[in-house]
């Protein structure tokens, strides 16, 4: 009599490398920080920018031009952190038309990485990033 082992591996929450784990239209993902974001957009990308360990007042840069200049380096810098295809074009447009849903789409991709890195090691590099897990100023 042979014995069958069926193994199933559990299922990672976070896409892999390559792609972002949560679309652009994707708010209802994480409600609070959706809420936050409309209720006060200019704080909600400051907190984004801050736990990334950039300077919290980069994005108040972005009311100066057309072009986003803070969203747009945000989006291309997690995308080459976490190599997300994508282009400086697509970047922009999504900075000028999705303004919010962009910073939206930023503050899950890092809560989401970071939570899978902090499950998987306990780099010092994710440790910044942990704190945007469930915390809100409200």
């Amino acid at each position: 009599m042979s014995r069958q082992v069926v193994q199933v591996q559990p299922e990672s929450r976070v896409q892999e490398e390559g792609q972002w784990s949560t679309g652009l239209w994707e708010c209802h993902k994480d409600v609070g920080d959706c809420c936050f974001a409309l209720c006060c957009l200019p704080v909600f990308t400051c907190k984004v920018t801050s736990a990334v360990g950039s300077c919290p007042c980069l994005p108040l840069l972005d009311c100066i031009g057309c072009v986003p200049p803070a969203s747009l380096a945000m989006r291309a810098s997690v995308r080459e952190r976490y190599s997300i295809p994508g282009s400086v074009w697509s970047d922009c447009l999504y900075g000028c038309c999705c303004y919010p849903l962009s910073w939206l789409q930023i503050s899950r991709e890092l809560k989401r990485r970071a939570a899978s890195h902090a499950s998987s090691s306990s780099s010092a590099r994710y440790t910044a990033l942990t704190s945007l897990q469930e915390a809100h100023l409200f």
